[in-house]
């Protein structure tokens, strides 16, 4: 019989939906990386959660597994590739969460245009101040979204109603794709183009050596115009000290960051610590969230069934 380890804390429903396709299902979420590798001795399919390296090394030790998925869409701490070329299927489901992202992305850049954090903080502590927490009306913006999979489709049908400038770049999406209903959209042919043209620059990419500090000292110099930054996709998308000088200096209007470079205060060194404490200071045109964006009650159903559809069609 297929076996399946689930070593991740998810909805009942990947368990439900893999037992009932016949496959032989444990579910042990608290493996380390040594755990996880006697755990897995004997699978065919393998659900792992974010803590865990699966390298070379795992891969090469795990003979029997045709299959490794992850309820989520960032893949990072998989070697894909060495996978997939010992022919072993990497599996995600970031169908499953780009609705709450692309809603949570809306949500952090209202806030940031209409003040909404130094508002309600001036309102708490007694001060009524209107002309001070003036807006900004997103349908006079130009918004740029760079990498337009799954989480920057959602983003861009979630503007449609607001009558903004949408336009998009990503340098592996061919010309060509099927975009469905998002004809109110432009692609860009460069990145250049979107530096020139956006008022806010939103990231929906994967981190890869190609775009770890995609956003860094050079990225906020080629701004045309000053800017806000949303960040739903990974922290270390960004570079933390390029966008604490890029506040500083108010080329950067503002930051809407549900990820952070260093998203452990207790482990990361001081001198991070430092720099994200001078992102702090900068108060009300930054706003976070904790890693939240896909974080809905609906999306934690959706993540798992669409990796459970997923495994049952590779491993059946």
């Amino acid at each position: 019989m297929t076996r399946i380890l689930i070593s991740d804390r998810t909805h009942p429903v990947l368990e439900q939906r893999l037992r009932e396709a016949g496959f032989n299902v444990s579910v042990e979420p608290d493996h380390d990386y040594r755990g996880l590798l006697r755990a897995a001795q004997g699978c065919d399919g393998l659900v792992v959660r974010s803590k865990v390296v699966v390298d070379r090394p795992f891969i090469d030790a795990c003979p029997s597994l045709r299959c490794i998925g992850r309820v989520g869409a960032g893949m990072e701490t998989i070697d894909v590739d060495y996978a997939e070329a010992r022919g072993i299927r990497c599996l995600n489901s970031p169908e499953g969460n780009r609705d709450a992202v692309g809603e949570h992305t809306v949500g952090l850049l209202l806030a940031l245009l209409n003040h909404i954090p130094r508002a309600d903080a001036e309102v708490r502590s007694g001060l009524w101040q209107r002309e001070e927490n003036r807006g900004l009306e997103l349908g006079s913006l130009t918004v740029g979204i760079i990498g337009f999979g799954n989480m920057g489709r959602a983003f861009a049908r979630r503007l449609a109603g607001f009558g903004c400038r949408v336009v998009w770049y990503d340098k592996y999406l061919d010309r060509q794709a099927g975009l469905g209903n998002l004809e109110h959209v432009e692609r860009l042919d460069t990145l250049e183009q979107l530096q020139q043209e956006a008022d806010v620059v939103s990231f929906h990419v994967p981190l890869t050596d190609e775009t770890r500090h995609y956003l860094d000292a050079g990225f906020v110099a080629a701004m045309r115009k000053p800017f806000f930054i949303l960040n739903t996709s990974r922290g270390a998308v960004v570079d933390t000290e390029a966008l604490a000088d890029g506040l500083e200096s108010g080329k950067v209007r503002g930051a809407g960051l549900d990820v952070l470079e260093y998203e452990n205060m207790q482990t990361d060194s001081m001198a991070a610590n430092e720099t994200l404490l001078r992102i702090q200071r900068s108060t009300f045109n930054v706003v976070f969230t904790p890693h939240v964006a896909g974080w809905t009650v609906e999306s934690k159903y959706k993540l798992a069934a669409v990796l459970a559809d997923k495994m049952i069609e590779v491993l059946k």
